[in-house]
């Protein structure tokens, strides 16, 4: 499919018990020192993983800098100044290099770290497939082919998941990632004054929470100022992105089209189901964040295992620099 060599990912939770027995511990400690002074940072590592895995498999590529070799998928458009948390990656990997050198991937990392967050926000805990190797390569065009935009509507949307193997139920469970975690106003301001060319706002946006909006993000402000993307719950991990769909609260484009749109009754049965049912959305979720995290990964003695996540082994070429995000 589209090239890349897609397949069924068997692994287990118990790949580093003995070789790294307290990863998990590790990686939640640094993230719970990072959430005392950036309270978003576990929305940005799930997004990190989710940003990996869409572009070429959960191999790690997107946290390779730009090198004589490679062009960075972080400079790729759906990246550039919004993906981040490479500063929490990096921690997590010197403090495992100390503990278990040259054992963990820089791709476990960001899946273990990927579940973390959402536990330590009060969502539900699943056992991690394990075993991934990092890539020694990255594809920014495939970064800027694949990764699913905020203003995309949903049949292009339900393409895209269905390019990675993943279903209808797993394009609305992945999307309540959404309920926490910040979005810039540059991702949603072609809702509140010119949706569509039409001069007037997205008519499936709350009217009251347009005014706030406009507020936070008036015409020809700046566009990196962000706000929550769950306006009821903003930190917590829950089932609140949903109802916020109901009553048209729903920040991006692409969250709302899963209520909103037209003749497309799956994906709002999938939303009111969720609504009503915390326990069955944590369920779809753990679900569909295995599967995601299967995608075409590294095994066996393809690719590496990183020394440092931002570039290959053994290349002096690399720059020690790494691209931070700011947002």
């Amino acid at each position: 499919m589209c090239g890349f060599a897609w397949r069924i990912f068997i692994s287990w939770p118990a790949v580093y018990d003995t070789t790294c027995p307290n990863v998990s511990n590790i990686v939640r400690g640094i993230i719970e020192e990072a959430l005392k002074t950036d309270a978003r940072i576990g929305a940005s590592l799930i997004r990190l993983h989710f940003h990996d895995c869409f572009v070429n498999g959960c191999d790690g590529s997107i946290l390779l800098n730009n090198s004589a070799t490679i062009e960075s998928e972080k400079e790729a458009l759906p990246n550039n100044n919004s993906v981040r948390g490479f500063g929490v990656v990096d921690d997590i990997k010197t403090a495992l290099e100390t503990a278990c050198p040259t054992t963990v991937s820089c791709a476990d990392i960001l899946a273990i770290a990927a579940e973390e967050s959402v536990s330590l926000a009060g969502g539900p805990s699943w056992d991690v497939s394990l075993g991934r190797r990092d890539s020694t390569t990255a594809n920014r065009t495939a970064a800027n082919t694949f990764l699913p935009g905020p203003t995309q509507p949903l049949y292009i949307l339900k393409e895209m998941f269905s390019t990675m193997g993943l279903d209808t139920t797993d394009l609305v469970a992945l999307s309540g990632a959404h309920t926490f975690g910040r979005a810039q106003c540059s991702t949603f301001i072609n809702r509140l004054y010119d949706f569509n060319s039409s001069g007037n706002p997205d008519p499936t946006l709350n009217t009251t929470y347009l005014s706030t909006l406009q507020g936070i993000c008036p015409q020809d402000g700046d566009p990196t100022v962000v706000t929550n993307l769950d306006l009821t719950t903003p930190d917590v991990f829950d089932n609140k992105y949903f109802s916020n769909l109901q009553v048209l609260e729903g920040l991006l484009q692409s969250d709302q089209e899963l209520f909103s749109t037209a003749d497309e009754n799956d994906t709002v049965a999938i939303v009111n189901n969720f609504t009503a049912d915390q326990t069955a959305f944590f369920a779809s979720f753990v679900v569909s964040m295995i599967k995601m995290g299967n995608i075409s990964p590294l095994t066996g003695t393809a690719g590496e295992i990183r020394l440092n996540c931002g570039k290959v082994n053994d290349n002096s070429t690399e720059s020690d620099g790494l691209l931070y995000s700011s947002m």
